[in-house]
């Protein structure tokens, strides 16, 4: 009896884990980013061109690849319900600029190189699949690098990057929401900070 129970649990556990991910193409996922990272490889990363033109490169890019107000709701958390209209764009606007700026400086780290693809891996979370890849590197084991992808009516957009197992979302909200916190200031002191931040960039 305890058996059948088991055999029971596990078949719908499977089930809804395999109908919660039923609606992601993890192919058309993994050709998204395939896209995403052979312009950015060949028009920006490893392109003969100032800083400046990368700069605008980059931005195009990723302002197109990436979900920003995804992004920015996940990263302040609960600070997302309780801000104000003119608070949301505000930090969506300098968030999505200050990251890009990150970004394309961190991802100068692969010059030179190709993201190897490593297929994909499911998520937990709806709509959302992993597309995995790594980067060989001069010196030591290959860089991994995951992509967690969302889809929505058709469309994919990127939602966090992970690399060597640190999400760039997770570790945002981490800090905005302990700076909140312990900043009288709140959400509009953060604001201020990351626009600092943005213009010393």
């Amino acid at each position: 009896m305890k058996k059948n129970v088991f055999l029971l649990v596990a078949t719908f556990l499977l089930t809804f884990t395999l109908n919660a991910n039923a609606e992601v193409n993890a192919e058309k996922a993994e050709s998204f980013i395939k896209t995403t990272t052979a312009q950015g490889v060949e028009e920006i990363i490893n392109a003969n061109v100032s800083d400046e033109v990368k700069d605008k490169r980059f931005y195009d890019l990723l302002n197109g690849a990436l979900d920003m107000d995804f992004i920015g709701q996940f990263v302040l958390g609960r600070n997302w319900r309780t801000a104000n209209a003119t608070q949301r764009a505000d930090f969506i606007k300098v968030y999505r600029d200050l990251n890009i700026k990150t970004w394309s400086k961190r991802f100068n780290e692969f010059k030179g190189k190709n993201f190897i693809f490593k297929g994909t891996t499911p998520s937990s979370s709806k709509g959302q699949v992993f597309v995995n890849t790594e980067v060989p590197m001069d010196q030591g084991a290959p860089a991994k690098v995951l992509w967690r992808v969302r889809e929505k009516d058709g469309n994919y957009k990127i939602v966090d990057i992970i690399i060597e197992g640190v999400s760039l979302a997770q570790a945002s909200r981490s800090e905005y929401t302990s700076f909140i916190k312990n900043n009288p200031g709140g959400l509009d002191a953060l604001i201020k900070d990351l626009n600092d931040r943005l213009s010393k960039l």
